[in-house]
């Protein structure tokens, strides 16, 4: 085998292994979304990570997509000093993903 084509096959198994990159939405696009009915309002969402973690201070939130799917990415700070992130459906507001930041 030629050395090009040694290195070519870990780029390619590389590749296959990395998770496919999620679209940070822009304001404009998550507003679109709301008004037409197609994601809940974040206000709406962050009730629900708060009921999970009662006293919890929010320190970022964004809208991605996921391989089709609206998702919010919320990093809160709970009550006991520890950073969460928490991964939450946009259209319903399920929980699918929540670990230690």
């Amino acid at each position: 085998m030629r050395p090009a084509t040694l290195l070519t096959i870990p780029l390619v198994l590389l590749l296959a292994a990395t998770p496919v990159a999620s679209r940070d939405l822009d304001q404009d696009e998550a507003l679109r979304l709301r008004r037409d009915g197609l994601i809940l309002p974040l206000e709406k969402v962050l009730q629900h990570a708060m009921v999970r973690y009662p006293g919890a201070r929010l320190l970022e939130a964004e809208l991605e997509e996921e391989d089709g799917l609206y998702v919010y990415e919320i990093e809160l700070l709970t009550a006991d000093g520890v950073a969460r992130e928490l991964e939450l459906d946009a259209q319903d507001g399920a929980l699918l993903k929540d670990e230690v930041d």
